[in-house]
């Protein structure tokens, strides 16, 4: 097996950040610091991340969180922030969020410790739809949502075609849902700007056909095995 389908079989990290791992030589396979992203871990392998033994054995969990405002989504924080994992510290397992919430962005977070499950999650090929509800400044007007379902351009990229659905109108703003396919960074609330209704709220609700649904914020569950082959034939 490819070293980084290893390390992300035993729940470290996904496989784009086991090559991350084996690049900075926090890698050793029989004592050894790894420096061949390409190697294949045979029977009898020993192999460490940071210096921890890690196996393929572990049992394999899937969460969903309800992810407040003023956390990271990162396993650790240099800067010492509250993260993520605050929230699931009681479960028994080594779980790491799948994807990105910006710190000012509340909503859905699938947590695992699969890491092929977690990059066919997040590689663009697979095109996982995500719906977001934004509090927007301003009024949406038709013009405008029409523009976001075209695609717009947010300094140097052009965003795919998005569903934009009106919840409501309230006096000087706007309630909306939008479901986006890509994940670059802070995108939804570029794409707001773009059209001149910057977001004061976002929340997402959604990731395919998953909804949030009434989870209280700072709470998870576990995703039930219907939802889990969802994701995974998606």
């Amino acid at each position: 097996m490819r070293i980084n389908k290893y390390i992300a079989c035993a729940g470290v990290a996904s496989r784009r950040k086991a090559d991350e791992l084996i690049a900075n030589g926090n890698v050793r396979v029989n004592g050894l610091v790894l420096r061949e992203p390409g190697y294949d871990v045979v029977e009898g392998d020993i192999v460490e991340v940071n210096g921890r033994r890690i196996e393929t054995s572990e049992k394999k969990v899937y969460i969903l969180l309800n992810k407040p405002t003023g956390y990271v989504t990162t396993v650790s924080d240099d800067r010492e922030r509250d993260t993520v994992m605050d929230l699931v510290a009681d479960v028994d397992a080594r779980i790491f969020p799948v994807g990105r919430l910006d710190y000012n962005t509340s909503g859905m977070l699938i947590m695992t410790n699969d890491g092929d499950f977690a990059y066919k999650l997040t590689h663009p090929k697979h095109e996982m739809p995500k719906t977001y509800r934004a509090l927007v400044s301003g009024v949406l007007s038709d013009e405008k949502c029409g523009r976001l379902e075209r695609g717009v351009d947010i300094g140097g990229f052009r965003t795919s075609p998005a569903k934009v659905k009106i919840v409501r109108g309230l006096s000087n703003a706007t309630l909306v849902d939008i479901t986006i396919h890509e994940g670059k960074n802070r995108q939804v609330r570029k794409m707001f700007r773009a059209v001149g209704n910057p977001v004061k709220q976002l929340q997402r609700i959604a990731i395919g056909d998953i909804r949030l649904g009434r989870l209280a914020e700072g709470h998870y569950r576990k995703l039930t095995r219907e939802e889990i082959e969802y994701l995974k034939r998606r």
